[in-house]
């Protein structure tokens, strides 16, 4: 004779899956600590690139091809589209 049962799940759950679930948390945290870091120094470089043009002369500007009032554009322009 065969017994059945429907009280068992599906699938069975592994004491290692709460070990698997905690392991991809921590590591979404680190990811997303990493991916802060990168846009951080990305935007800390790219204002020191204002900085550095802004403070060169009209001359030195303009022999680069870019006017004052395109400085930020200059540096942003992969970025934005104005």
């Amino acid at each position: 004779m065969t017994y059945q049962s429907t009280a068992h799940p599906a699938h069975s759950v592994s004491p290692l899956d709460g070990l698997r679930r905690a392991g991809a948390g921590l590591r979404r945290f680190f990811v997303g600590i990493a991916h802060g870091l990168q846009v951080s120094s990305t935007a800390h470089r790219r204002f020191e690139q204002v900085q550095i043009l802004q403070a060169k002369s009209d001359e030195d500007l303009a022999a680069l091809g870019i006017k004052r009032d395109d400085i930020v554009h200059h540096v942003f322009k992969d970025l934005y589209y104005i």
